[in-house]
């Protein structure tokens, strides 16, 4: 890739999008992380309703941990898979509260240890809680990395490494968050709009990268 080409991409979405931060409501470190977790295959604004009702009953890593298994699944319920999120959130809540102290840890090594939780998960925490420059793929940035060439894998991890080898480590926590912007905006994963994209001219995807 282009390093000019990958300076235009930084600076247009910077343009665009010049303050950028997660859509999940959230107090703490282990509130995001929760909410994290449930975000899987749901919207963030569906969670946010969900996470309004959990953590107004249980806030933290103790009162979770202590929770009835049956009304955690009551109130997750809305989003989906709710079985498996709900055993991953408690069991996450219970070793926090066992190995850290009902403190989330800052580590990539810590967070990934927690149940439900891998490396998008823990980048999240990380970099919206801890300052760690971190490059979270989701969908949106798995979709536009390859939509501009940025990296042909399949696999999420390996998009990950790939985004870090070619963009400056500075610029990876807003990258991420403005790549999911644009995603809902603009770059559908069905119904892209091309023609009102500001990388348009540089996408090899929707304009055969005529810069």
């Amino acid at each position: 890739m282009d390093i000019k080409v990958i300076s235009i991409i930084l600076e247009r979405l910077s343009a665009r999008y010049p303050v950028v931060k997660t859509q999940l409501n959230h107090e703490t470190p282990f509130q995001l992380l929760i909410a994290t977790i449930m975000s899987a295959q749901c919207t963030d604004n569906q969670v946010n309703k969900v996470t309004q009702v959990l953590f107004y009953h249980y806030p933290d890593a103790p009162s979770l941990a202590a929770a009835p298994m049956d009304d955690i699944k009551r109130i997750i319920y809305s989003t989906g898979f709710y079985n498996n999120k709900a055993k991953n959130i408690k069991a996450c809540a219970q070793k926090i509260l066992d190995d850290y102290n009902g403190e989330v840890p800052e580590g990539l090594g810590g967070l990934t240890s927690l149940s439900g939780v891998g490396r998008k998960t823990a980048n999240v925490v990380r970099s919206v809680c801890f300052g760690a420059q971190a490059i979270v793929v989701d969908t949106h940035v798995h979709r536009l990395s390859r939509r501009l060439g940025l990296s042909n894998k399949k696999d999420p991890v390996k998009v990950e490494f790939e985004l870090m080898e070619i963009i400056p480590k500075s610029s990876w926590n807003d990258l991420s968050l403005q790549f999911i912007y644009l995603g809902r905006e603009i770059c559908d994963a069905r119904k892209p709009l091309c023609s009102q994209c500001p990388l348009y001219d540089v996408c090899p995807t929707g304009a055969g990268g005529t810069y």
